[in-house]
């Protein structure tokens, strides 16, 4: 872990600049808003260790994938996450000397992420070589108000000299990507020009044909009056920009105000971007940076309004909770139902892809519980879109008639994950996408839902698993052969428990939809049947046969389920007896090594518990949590918050708290050492889903929201709204009370601690 972030209740703050710490701070200071984002790379010039990023929502490119050998059924491509072209820079030249911290004595140095208000701040006092000495002040933000807006305050003082200067502001289009293939580039210029006050640069993407638009203006003022110092411009390949040269006076504070517009051609036609971004940034720059500024702060105080969770007697814990909201809040607004939640968000390019299983299983009960139901449909909707191209990729591994296998990765609904293990053999994502209909219908009650879109989505799943299964003469079962479950530290298993299982429900549930729709739309039921030439009697006797005959793993004797064939042939030494030095795994040990040993990625079994936990009774929970918990190491990011929650349930205050603090601030403290890469913006939910199903039990059965709460030990209260079927309801947990206000809508009953509640 890393603890150089000081504690605070609203803000992010970094006191003094460590290099070795700043590809960190670039991922966790990061800023977005749902269509663009930035990492929090500095403005001016810095040659030390930086990874630079600047990112437009649903712009991609086609890597060719490389691998060792070509197998059939592996994707074409691995969809990058693209690095685009660069709106902030304002490079400083004093008296020639380039201003860089790398090569300057850096002393006062704080920077503020203020989550309250959705900005960037950082300050410092430089002393260059010469020994002048000049502050800085930054302030920016990606507008909330106006997704294709950015804008920066930047003041520069000097504190011991007056010299003329020059201030550089520039796009740069002429970027990479950090995990590019032989360092391929991947835009193309357009368009550019750069004319006294502003700048314009249009780059395309190859294959794939994005164009993006980045134009800037400028304004310079000392004293509150605007300073028009002799401008050059210059114009290089897929780079523009002005120079502006000024007198700086001793004491006395120049601010440079550089606003900018992306746009690109996923909403506005190609041929009219350069027009339609020059008029907008017109009319950004008559704003000004403080009105922008107001209007973006206006939207978060909404945000926090309904999404805030407050927890008084810890800093920490407070501190981390609203880190992560505030970073899924500014990855993804839920206004465009073509766009879904990366798992860096705007903050990183790995992984690439935009879609993974995360979604469904972490993302959408955060949707649902602070959002218009609208944008969690539109996840739901996201995947309906797609249902064609997931046919197509189960097509290409040998599945037929309508079989339907979503993709681990994808930015189309096409496959674009590279590794055999993920790509055919980490199926449970199917099941993720089926539980995410039902739990967005017990959630909502619209079950009108299943008739206009999720019942067709259900069926192309479940086709998928009655072939993937196989029956077994030996076990006179039906058994599931060479897969991979969430736990990635053990692939091509057989008989993975919660793959199976999940596999067997969805067949179940899709049973159950067939039944809804027939009643709901019979014209529309027997459409649907006949376009998707569905012999339900033949199919779904399938599926009870199936369901009927399931093997699943289960050890009688310390009465747990398995998580494969085989997992008690290992050597089961307990994580705590691990060598400090040897974790993380990932990054210490042998692959050869992780897979032959008894160490957990994520538990797949209590993954299972967690999402049936009302199919199984409490002992059986315990037993399975006291089994596999301590073999767990919890370097998935996804593994902590579902630990949370079922140690709630058992009791196990202690092991809840802390693996609250390790899902809430798993960023913040760099836990897993790889939060340089990007933060983990879909484990986020997460946190959010420790304090809610966690410490407030919430839950909804048979259209009935429940609670259960419990404060950790040393918390004097927490407190968070639900949004519940056009209800805001406002929990208050207390140690000798819990409060429930209703804020807004119709009466309800609610279950707290098992008795009926009228609000």
């Amino acid at each position: 872990m890393k603890q150089y972030l000081k504690h605070h209740e609203w803000e992010i703050i970094e006191e003094g600049f460590d290099p070795h710490f700043n590809r960190i701070s670039e991922s966790i200071f990061s800023l977005g808003n749902g269509r663009m984002g930035q990492r929090a790379n500095f403005e001016e010039h810095y040659s030390g260790d930086t990874h630079q990023g600047t990112y437009v929502a649903g712009v991609y490119y086609p890597d060719k994938t490389r691998v060792g050998w070509w197998k059939n059924g592996y994707p074409e491509y691995f969809a990058k996450v693209l690095n685009a072209p660069s709106w902030i820079g304002i490079d400083i030249k004093i008296d020639q000397q380039q201003f860089d911290l790398a090569k300057c004595t850096v002393t006062d140095f704080v920077r503020t992420l203020d989550m309250k208000r959705g900005t960037l701040h950082r300050s410092f006092t430089a002393t260059l070589g010469d020994g002048k000495k000049v502050k800085i002040s930054a302030h920016r933000f990606c507008s909330m108000a106006d997704g294709e807006v950015g804008a920066i305050r930047y003041a520069i003082t000097p504190i011991n000299f007056s010299s003329a200067a020059s201030i550089r502001l520039s796009i740069d289009a002429d970027v990479v990507n950090k995990d590019s293939n032989y360092d391929e580039k991947f835009w193309d210029e357009v368009y550019k020009e750069s004319q006294l006050g502003y700048a314009v640069v249009t780059a395309k993407t190859k294959k794939t044909d994005f164009h993006v638009c980045t134009s800037i203006e400028y304004d310079l003022e000392e004293a509150g009056k605007r300073v028009k110092g002799k401008v050059f411009t210059n114009i290089k390949s897929k780079y523009v920009d002005n120079v502006v040269g000024v007198d700086l006076k001793e004491g006395v504070e120049l601010v440079v105000y550089k606003y900018a517009v992306v746009m690109s051609s996923e909403n506005h036609p190609k041929d009219t971007l350069v027009k339609v971004c020059h008029k907008k940034l017109d009319e950004v720059a008559k704003m000004g940076f403080d009105q922008l500024l107001k209007a973006h702060e206006s939207v978060w105080k909404e945000i926090w309004e309904k999404c805030d969770i407050t927890i008084e007697g810890d800093i920490a814990a407070q501190q981390g909770i609203r880190f992560n909201i505030f970073q899924l809040m500014q990855t993804y607004t839920g206004a465009d139902e073509r766009l879904n939640i990366g798992p860096k968000g705007f903050t990183g390019e790995k992984y690439g892809g935009s879609t993974y299983w995360d979604t469904e299983a972490y993302c959408l009960p955060f949707y649902l519980g602070t959002s218009d139901p609208q944008v969690a449909r539109n996840l739901l909707v996201y995947r309906h879109k797609h249902l064609q191209r997931a046919i197509e990729n189960a097509a290409k591994l040998g599945f037929t008639d309508g079989a339907a296998l979503y993709p681990m990765v994808t930015m189309n609904g096409e496959e674009c994950h590279n590794e055999w293990e993920i790509t055919f053999e980490e199926i449970h994502r199917n099941g993720a996408i089926a539980f995410a209909i039902y739990d967005y219908i017990r959630y909502t009650g619209d079950e009108k839902y299943l008739t206009e879109f999720g019942l067709e989505v259900l069926i192309g799943i479940s086709r998928f698993w009655s072939q993937r299964i196989t029956f077994s003469e030996a076990k006179k079962q039906y058994v599931m052969l060479g897969v991979t479950g969430p736990n990635e530290y053990e692939n091509n298993v057989n008989n993975n428990w919660y793959t199976s299982y999940i596999a067997c429900w969805t067949m179940e549930y899709t049973q159950k939809a067939l039944d809804f729709v027939r009643k709901d739309n019979h014209i529309k039921f027997s459409s649907l049947i006949a376009n998707l030439n569905f012999n339900e009697f033949q199919e779904t006797s399938r599926w009870a046969e199936i369901r009927g005959n399931m093997y699943l793993g289960e050890d009688k004797q310390l009465g747990i389920f398995l998580q494969q064939d085989g997992f008690l042939d290992k050597e089961i030494i307990p994580v705590r007896n691990l060598r400090p030095q040897d974790r993380p795994l990932n990054q210490k040990w042998s692959w050869d090594r992780i897979l032959r040993s008894c160490y957990i990625k994520q538990a797949d079994v209590l993954q299972g518990l967690y999402l049936f936990d009302d199919r199984f009774d409490i002992e059986t929970i315990k037993r399975n949590f006291d089994f596999y918990e301590p073999l767990t190491v919890h370097e998935s990011s996804l593994s902590p918050c579902v630990h949370v929650i079922l140690a709630s349930k058992l009791g196990y205050k202690e092991k809840a708290y802390e693996m609250y603090l390790r899902t809430s601030r798993l960023d913040l403290d760099d836990y897993n050492n790889d939060t340089e890469d990007g933060c983990h913006i879909t484990s986020m939910a997460g946190t959010w889903m420790s304090v809610v199903k966690g410490f407030g039990g919430m839950r909804v059965k048979e259209g009935v929201l429940h609670f259960s709460p419990y404060i950790p030990d040393h918390w004097e209260s927490y407190s968070f709204r639900i949004d519940f079927r056009g209800r805001v309801i406002k929990v208050r947990a207390l140690k000798e009370k819990t409060e429930l206000v209703l804020e807004s809508g119709e009466p309800i009953e609610i279950m707290l601690n098992g008795k009926m509640v009228k609000l």
